[in-house]
């Protein structure tokens, strides 16, 4: 077998870098997250002490042998209302003493809590906080892209405004954005091309759904199970994206090797090279005859969130 080329060495750092959760110390101290017995996140042994003390809301399940079990919510909040009020409480408190960096960068935006993306939600969560309770965080990530009279493959690459709360002025797609609670997955894609690339609900509206990233990482933010549908638009050649609020600085169209070229930098923001990857292989950018692994890459693309679900 030949040496590891950079690049090829670079991409698995990526897929290690964004399942990180799974090889690190920190997955075998976390304790699960059940709501009406319900597996639906997990918690990490740095925020669990401060959940204990919300006893009115957080409640520790102890085994036979004396040991934490599980966390879930106090058996008086029965209704989606009632666990989400309280479960603001407890973070909007966190948020006041500033324990958690995360919090740092509030949304006002909710998230879904539920096992599964169709399942009915049980309680909603500030998206910034829900990493706290390493609950599955979804989103929709566009590939914008066309392909010249050659025949020659370009793709439209957004970068970040340096005000974002997280990755500020990294590379990104064209399109990508969480899908907040209560919001479908097309719904949230056409609403987030007219805001970050001024793309008209008539073109966002023939992207083409092509599955799934997923992964699981841990940084110093919390835990993050994250699962990305991923569409697919062909773009006019005349279209230029152009940025409809305060999310994006500006757009750039690459040949499709500069774009695998950057995707392995400190430049691109960890997931969206990972979606940006999975484009690679699903339109032969990348080829099983000429990267030994290919298979490690396809696999790392889609690996289960949280494994004990």
């Amino acid at each position: 077998m030949s040496s590891l080329n950079p690049w090829s060495q670079g991409i698995l750092n990526l897929i290690r870098r964004l399942n990180n959760f799974r090889s690190g110390q920190l997955v075998s101290q976390c304790t699960p997250f059940l709501v009406d017995g319900i597996p639906v996140g997990t918690i990490s042994p740095y925020v669990l002490p401060h959940l204990e003390k919300h006893t009115d809301v957080f409640k520790l399940v102890r085994n036979d042998d004396g040991g934490i079990g599980h966390v879930t919510l106090d058996s008086n909040l029965q209704t989606f209302e009632q666990r989400t009020k309280k479960v603001d409480d407890v973070m909007q408190e966190f948020r006041r003493k500033d324990l958690f960096l995360t919090l740092k960068g509030w949304r006002d935006e909710m998230y879904a809590v539920s096992r599964s993306f169709y399942e009915k939600p049980l309680l909603k969560v500030e998206r910034s906080a829900a990493c706290l309770l390493g609950v599955i965080q979804y989103g929709v990530h566009l590939n914008g892209y066309y392909k010249n009279d050659k025949g020659d493959l370009y793709m439209w690459v957004g970068r970040r405004s340096l005000t974002k709360q997280t990755y500020p002025g990294m590379l990104d797609q064209v399109v990508a954005g969480g899908i907040s609670c209560g919001m479908g997955v097309k719904e949230t894609l056409v609403k987030e091309c007219a805001e970050e690339a001024s793309i008209p609900e008539n073109l966002a509206n023939q992207a083409i759904p092509c599955g799934t990233v997923s992964y699981c990482l841990d940084n110093e933010r919390g835990i993050f199970p994250e699962l990305q549908f991923v569409y697919d638009l062909v773009l006019p050649t005349d279209f230029i994206p152009t940025p409809n609020d305060k999310e994006v600085s500006e757009f750039y169209c690459w040949p499709i090797n500069k774009v695998k070229e950057m995707i392995v930098t400190d430049e691109f923001k960890p997931n969206c090279a990972l979606v940006i990857l999975d484009f690679l292989i699903r339109h032969g950018v990348i080829s099983a005859d000429t990267e030994q692994y290919y298979t490690d890459f396809v696999s790392g693309c889609h690996q289960t969130p949280l494994d004990q679900w």
